[in-house]
Parts: structure tokens; sequence; C-alpha cells
């Protein structure tokens, strides 16, 4: 580095020959390098107040974001860390066959107290109360105030109840997220969806688990993280099964039944497209299980499934169809109809008089129970018993419900030629609704079984033969004279070709013996009958149709016009047209005696 000398000799000797002062010169060089090293203290200076004030704006800029992102965040309590297994919160969606929601989750949370955290436990406890009515305010302060280090209050609240908590002020009172059940629709298929609980809970989650129907018979596969959230798809239509419900409720409350149930059924695939059962209840608030009376009193109890019932003639449709099979008898065989028919010290009558003689296909339209008799005496108490086995109406329902297996058929002690005649008109065998449906769709979809099912498949079930396809041709036609001209005449709806057979069967009495003013009143249908693809059942507990002068019970009266405003209703949601019906085959026209 060069420094300036601050007394230059050029500049000296200059200033002494001019005559000027030679020190001036000196003073003024000193002068000049104290400027410049004033400019860049200065300088330095200023640059370090610039770098200063960068970082505290940047420091307080980032406080601030925080702040910000802390103040919009939902709020959450501080967690303990501890060892164990997490509790796992997921739990799939449950949808019908076109996607929809029908059982889904909802985060909500649990409120929980601390008292030893709380300050006012006394006035908290009192706060709580006016919240929650259900909660005892006096039972909380003992709480509160007694040894008790943690307490659960509420296992799950809305979001203005939580605020409502909020505005309690208690450090004690906190808050736990959770994962709740919710069913968006309320009672429509409650039975069927069944309903869930909390089960292993921990503050920061809770074990969400299923406690009857397709909610506990798939509840592992419904828990599981390898579906990887993929929803649970049933083969029930939401919009038909609304239809189902609605039209199944005004008819029960119509007919002042104490009950009712309904199944639709793809005879085909066996896929239930619908299951009704009446009365319901809400799955998001399921109410608790009767502890005495009969389980039937229950809302939670499954009519369609669990109630096994004598479901009077329309198991006159198995006698038919069997012997048919057998050769034993064509649709113009003349049988033995004299009322009454005399067995032993038992007496076997008609609803009417129908005359001394039926032809096959009349026994079956006027609903002959005389006539049913003698054909089964022509089949045989072996025969008949292996042959409703075959149509699986001899053990439960394999359908996916928990509730399938105590819906067991109640068989008689022994099968003898009293119980074959009995049986064959529905009297001394009880099944189910689902019961009824699967075996219908067996003889009428050209004879092969079929299994119900609650999961969507578009599969056609290849069960095995029961009946040949010639046997369920005819017996398809004698069932649609039923509804032209037989018992079940207020079942027609045109366009849409309905078949079927009725059912009114006394109900036994706890005591024995068969009460005279209780039926279950049944329809069992089928339609098209030129080409069918739907089973419908209607049954009616303890049904009066009081629009005339006499109350009448039987279900040409009962289950048949709720049936058939079922069916006209959802026809269209199916995806039916309505349709002239072709001509019947001149080979199966049916002759009338």
């Amino acid at each position: 580095m060069i420094r300036t000398p601050l007394r230059p000799l050029a500049r000296i000797l200059s200033a002494r020959a001019k005559g000027e002062n030679p020190d001036a010169i000196e003073q003024s060089n000193r002068r000049d390098r104290h400027e410049v090293m004033r400019d860049r203290s200065r300088a330095k200076a200023e640059g370090r107040l610039i770098l200063l004030g960068l970082s505290f704006a940047l420091g307080f800029g980032a406080i601030g974001l925080r702040m910000g992102m802390t103040a919009a965040a939902a709020p959450s309590e501080p967690q303990a860390s501890m060892s164990g297994p997490t509790i796992a919160a997921q739990r799939a969606d449950i949808v019908d066959r076109k996607g929809r929601i029908l059982a889904t989750n909802l985060v909500t949370h649990a409120l929980y107290a601390q008292p030893k955290l709380m300050v006012d436990p006394v006035g908290a406890a009192k706060k709580l109360a006016a919240i929650f009515p259900d909660l005892d305010a006096d039972q909380l302060a003992k709480d509160f105030t007694g040894a008790r280090k943690f307490l659960w209050i509420k296992r799950k609240i809305s979001p203005e109840q939580m605020q409502a908590v909020h505005e309690i002020g208690d450090p004690g009172l906190l808050f736990g997220p959770r994962e709740m059940r919710l069913y968006p629709n309320g009672a429509l298929a409650s039975h069927i969806l069944g309903g869930a609980s909390f089960g292993r809970e921990g503050v920061d989650s809770a074990e969400v688990i299923g406690t009857a129907g397709i909610e506990k018979s798939y509840d592992s596969w419904l828990r599981d993280p390898a579906n990887g959230g993929a929803p649970l798809t049933l083969s029930l239509d939401l919009t038909v099964q609304s239809t189902v419900e609605e039209v199944l409720a005004g008819g029960m409350k119509l007919m002042n039944a104490k009950g009712a149930a309904a199944v639709l059924m793809d005879i085909h695939t066996g896929e239930i497209v619908s299951m009704a059962s009446l009365p319901d209840f809400d799955p998001n608030d399921r109410p608790q299980p009767l502890l005495k009376g009969s389980p039937s009193d229950s809302p939670l109890f499954n009519r369609a499934v669990q109630g096994v019932y004598e479901l009077g003639s329309t198991y006159k449709l198995f006698a038919l169809a069997q012997s048919l099979d057998l050769g034993l008898v064509t649709p113009q065989t003349i049988v033995d109809s004299r009322s009454p028919m005399i067995w032993g010290r038992f007496k076997i009558r008609d609803f009417h008089n129908y005359g001394p003689r039926l032809s096959v296909t009349d026994v079956i339209v006027k609903s002959s129970n005389v006539g049913t008799a003698h054909i089964a005496q022509m089949i045989g108490g072996d025969r008949q018993k292996a042959f409703l086995g075959s149509l699986g109406l001899l053990e439960p329902t394999p359908v996916e419900l928990i509730e399938a297996p105590t819906g067991k058929p109640l068989l008689p002690r022994k099968w003898s030629e009293l119980s074959t005649m009995t049986i064959s008109y529905g009297h001394g065998l009880s099944d189910s609704p689902l019961h009824l449906a699967a075996a219908y769709a067996s003889i009428v979809n050209g004879g092969t079984k079929v299994t119900p099912t609650l999961l969507k498949t578009d599969r056609v079930q290849q069960g095995p033969r029961v009946i040949s396809e010639q046997t369920s041709a005819t017996v398809r036609g004698i069932l649609r004279q039923v509804v032209v001209r037989g018992t079940a005449s207020y079942g027609d709806v045109p366009g849409y070709s309905v078949a079927g057979k009725t059912g009114t069967a006394d109900k036994p009495l706890p005591t024995g013996g068969y009460a005279k003013d209780k039926v279950i009143a049944t329809f069992a249908s089928f339609f098209p009958s030129y080409a069918p693809k739907y089973v419908l059942i209607v049954t009616l507990d303890e049904p009066v149709e009081t629009g005339s002068t006499e109350a009448r019970r039987t279900a040409g009266w009962t289950a048949v016009p709720v049936a058939a405003e079922m069916i006209r209703r959802i026809g269209p949601l199916l995806g039916l047209r309505p349709e002239v019906e072709p001509p019947a085959d001149p080979a199966l026209t049916l002759a009338s005696n």
C-alpha cells in the first residue's frame, strides 16, 4: 500500500516559491484523509443497520406466519407418547349396486375430563349438564371432585356441542378425535346394514366395530387396510329399497298389521335387490335389545331373515312342481277335493267348498287344501322332505348376515303322513320370507337352485337342477292363472304380467293350537310371468282389512294389493318397461274344471 505523505516535497517547494505557508498543505491533506475514513465508517455502519433490520423483519414475519397458521388450524389436544399398538381408524364405506353411499365415516370428537386439571369442577359439571341433558350434574360433580384422574364424558359430540364446551373454558375438559360410523339414509335398509359401535378406545382414536348385520358379518374386511379403502358393494338398489319400504309401511298401516316383511330378488343371480322388515330402527341411534318378551316385538328383529312362519298356501307350489316333475299328475289331472278330508281323528278343510273334484290347475288357482293334500299323498313323505331340502327350506339361509343362522326352520318332530299333507299346504313347517323367495326363484327360473346373496354380482348362478325346464314353464303358466282368475286377482299389474300364489296361515299359540283371528298373510309373486326376472315376497303379520263391514284377513285382501302397488312402482326403477303379455303357448293351455 502506498501512503500519500502529508507534506509532499514538490508542493512545499512550490508553496515557498510563491510565498505561501507550507503547513497548510499538511492540514489540508490530513483533513481529506479523515473525511475518507469517516465516509467508509459511515457506509459500514449503515450496512450493518440494514442487515440487522432485515433480520428482525424476517424473524417477526416468520413468527407472525406461524401464529396465523396455528390460529387457523383445528384445535387439538396434546398427545402423550406411549408404547403399544395403535388403533386403526379408517373403516371402508358400504355402497349400493350403483355406488351410492349406505354407510360411511364422519370425523367428530369425544369429550373427556382430567379432574386434577380442572379449575371449577362443580361449575363445569352444571354447565355440562346444561349442554348434555342426559348427564347428571350431581354425579359429574362427584366424579370430578373424587379420586379419579380420567373420565369419559361423551363418546361423540357435535361441532356445536364442542364449541359450547370450549366456552366453559375449563382446562380439565379435553377433546379426543374420533371417526364415527354414519348412515346418511337413516332407517333405510337398517336391518341389512345392522350398525357399528366403538370397541377399543384411546385418547387420540377409537376402534369402530360392527355390531349387527353386514357391518358385523364383514367387520374384518371393512377394517382391513389391505383393501386400500375400496367400498363394500351390496346388491341393494337404494331407490328400489326406498320405494319398497315406503309402500310396505303404507300397506302395513292400511291393513292394521303389527309387522311386515318384503324380499325382492333376482331369480337368475340370487341378488337381493331389496329386503325390508318393519318396524325398523335408525342405525345412527341403535336401540337396546329387549330383555323380556318376544324377540319379534323388538324393532331390531329382522322378520325377513330371522322370522320363521308357517307360510300357508304359498307352499302348494312345491307340491305342484314336484308332482308334475315326477309325472304323477298333469295340469288337467282330476283330484278329489271333497271337504272335509278325514284322516284318523283329524279333518282337513278348505276355505270354501270347491266341489267334489278339481283339476290340478284349479287346485292351485282356487287354493284347495284338500286337493293339495291328495297330491302330497301321491308324492310321499320321504320324497317331499328330500325335495324341500333341495330347495334349501330345511336349513338356515346362507345369506351374508350375522343373524341368518338364527332363522332356523321349524320342522315337525316326526315327518308322518299327516305332516306330509299339512306341510303341502303350508302348516307344520316354518320358514322365513327369504327362504320362500329363494325357493320360488329356483322353481320359476328354469328349475335350477338359487342361493340368495347381498353382494353385487353379475354372474348367473349355475346351481343344481331341482325340476325340469318344462315343469318350470308349466308351473309359471299355472301361477299366472292364480292372478288372472284366482285368489290373487288384485295382484295383476298392467304391463308386468304378475304371477304368484297367496298364503294365509293361522298363527300358532304359545300354549298350543292356532289363533282364530290372527294370521300370517303372504303373497309370493314373480314377474313378468312369461320371462321372469324377479321374485317378490310380501308378508304381513296379523293384518286386518277393515274397508267393508266384514273384517278380512286373507292374503288376497291384504298382502296381494300391497305387492301389486309395489310392483307397479318398482317396475320402472328396475328398468322393466310395461309390455303386452304374449299369448300363451297352446301346449301349456290349462283346463279349468
